[in-house]
């Protein structure tokens, strides 16, 4: 269940990346966004991964 969840914030994450690179705000502003979406996207799959 907190894969899929994990998923859609990075979703909606890179979303807001693109957007803020299209109405030419601060270049770090959607690399944050996109490091922040990477790092949703690895926590969901270590989610996935079985446990101990």
């Amino acid at each position: 269940m907190w894969s899929i969840i994990l998923m859609g914030v990075a979703g909606l994450l890179i979303g807001g990346g693109i957007s803020f690179h299209q109405q030419k705000r601060p270049r770090w502003i959607s690399i944050a966004f996109y490091v922040l979406a990477a790092m949703a996207l690895l926590a969901a799959f270590l989610f996935t991964q079985p446990g101990k």
